[in-house]
């Protein structure tokens, strides 16, 4: 957040004194994907989504600390923009979303690295083993939302990389049909909670 909105914030009557404790932000389901690469045998990088994303954090504007990460990803709302290859990637050499419908990650903390630039480092947990994961995240806006909820909310976006095959999902991998780093971004906005 910049100096001047925060300055702004403390000057609005009673806002200042609102955003000076730790506050509860739920994502914004209508305003969140998950998007991922992979590279397509060399050839081309093959981009996918993943529509249904719910979680939230608490975050305290003062001080800049995060707390109780938690989202979760559908695994059957991946989309590839090919049905032929959505269905095979929801099978068991990928996401084997009938025994693993879900992925979490969570986190207890974050490292500024800037005015509105961090990383935060959690675990997560997919096809039901779990490693840590790291992601840059930026503050891209934070206000009151200007319409319809009004309240106040965190733009934000953040990015990281994973080997899948830490995850046992190795198909594709010896022979380089599918790339093993997968490129991750996630856009969001999160909703502060009264």
């Amino acid at each position: 957040m910049t100096r001047s909105l925060i300055l702004a914030l403390v000057l609005m009557p009673g806002a200042g004194a609102a955003l000076a404790e730790p506050a509860r932000y739920e994502l914004d389901p209508a305003h969140t994907v998950v998007s991922f690469m992979v590279d397509h045998v060399g050839y081309s990088q093959v981009l996918g989504i993943f529509g249904e994303v719910s979680g939230g954090f608490t975050w305290d504007d003062e001080t800049r600390e995060l707390s109780d990460v938690e989202i979760t990803v559908e695994t059957a709302s991946v989309d590839t923009f090919d049905d032929a290859r959505d269905e095979h990637v929801q099978k068991g050499d990928f996401l084997a979303v009938a025994d693993h419908p879900a992925m979490t990650f969570t986190a207890d903390g974050g490292t500024p690295t800037g005015e509105t630039t961090g990383t935060v480092t959690g675990d997560l947990t997919l096809l039901g083993l779990t490693h840590p994961l790291t992601l840059d995240v930026t503050l891209n806006k934070a206000e009151v939302y200007p319409f319809g909820h009004q309240k106040f909310t965190l733009g934000l976006s953040a990015s990281g990389s994973l080997m899948r095959s830490d995850w046992g999902m190795d198909y594709g991998v010896a022979n380089g049909l599918v790339g093993d780093e997968v490129a991750i971004t996630i856009s969001t906005e999160a909703i502060r909670q009264d």
